[in-house]
């Protein structure tokens, strides 16, 4: 009897893995295109330009595009008003080298800005790092990653260069805020950010 129950635990738990597994997963293609793409409220030609309601010294905030989260929305410490997703691209320890799962997010990522809604948008790719390390390393880390991203987005998908520009900011725009030499997976991402036609 005590084994049926050890055996109905495991049969349980191989169910309940892989939906954890799931969850883990980064975007859909689809969710990623949701994220991106304009709002009625924003005009994809005004890169992310909102106006100011009179009498007011910031931008309404029914005006802003959408995103992941709030803080999705960060570039360097200033809210977006561009649509944005945040991705936690995975590197190799210490360099721009994809991993396999770094390359299974960049084809969803790679999906998404070939799609019809958005293959005629210009986007920014953001590198972002954690706080491990001295700041002048996880800056230059941050660019050489965003470039990663940028040239693996261009060789495999065909996307014009034209319609893609890397940059990073090292640990200057931490989404989760932490102390000096602090690992957290969450700040290292690539933010894309769609900038208009």
């Amino acid at each position: 009897m005590r084994n049926i129950g050890i055996l109905s635990v495991a049969f349980a738990g191989a169910f309940v893995a892989p939906a954890a597994w799931a969850q883990s997963a980064g975007p859909s293609a689809s969710q990623i295109i949701q994220a991106l793409k304009p709002t009625s409220h924003l005009s994809a030609t005004t890169r992310g330009i909102v106006p100011l309601q009179p009498g007011s010294t910031t931008p309404s905030p029914k005006l802003h595009g959408t995103a992941s989260s709030p803080a999705a929305m960060r570039v360097s410490g200033a809210r977006s008003a561009a649509p944005s997703i945040n991705l936690n691209i995975d590197f190799a320890l210490g360099s721009a080298q994809l991993t396999p799962q770094a390359i299974t997010e960049l084809n969803r990522l790679g999906h998404a800005l070939t799609n019809p809604t958005l293959a005629s948008y210009k986007f920014k790719l953001v590198g972002h790092t954690d706080t491990t390390g001295a700041p002048a390393t996880n800056m230059a880390l941050s660019n050489a990653r965003a470039k990663a991203v940028d040239q693996y987005l261009q060789s495999k998908f065909n996307i014009a260069p034209t319609r893609l520009a890397a940059t990073g900011v090292g640990e200057q725009d931490l989404l989760v805020p932490t102390g000096p030499n602090t690992p957290e997976r969450a700040n290292r991402r690539v933010q894309v950010i769609n900038l208009g036609k």
